[in-house]
């Protein structure tokens, strides 16, 4: 699975790979394959981008349009 919606996120804050791979505590390569699909997002790490952006993590893997997250 790509993940184009972390991508375009990302793309939308100006934010280079590295300054989230930093955030995350990743290298950028990691970060770039987390992007790409090559590397599967471990669920913390899914849940810190979700965070980060103010999405749902239903939105980041396309299972809803909605970026709101319910509380």
């Amino acid at each position: 699975m790509q993940y184009t919606r972390i991508r375009n996120l990302r793309e939308d804050k100006d934010l280079t790979q590295q300054h989230m791979a930093e955030y995350l505590h990743c290298s950028q390569r990691c970060y770039s394959n987390y992007e790409t699909g090559t590397r599967d997002i471990p669920t913390e790490i899914l849940v810190k981008i979700a965070d980060f952006h103010n999405v749902s993590v239903d939105y980041l893997l396309e299972r809803t349009d909605k970026k709101e997250v319910n509380k």
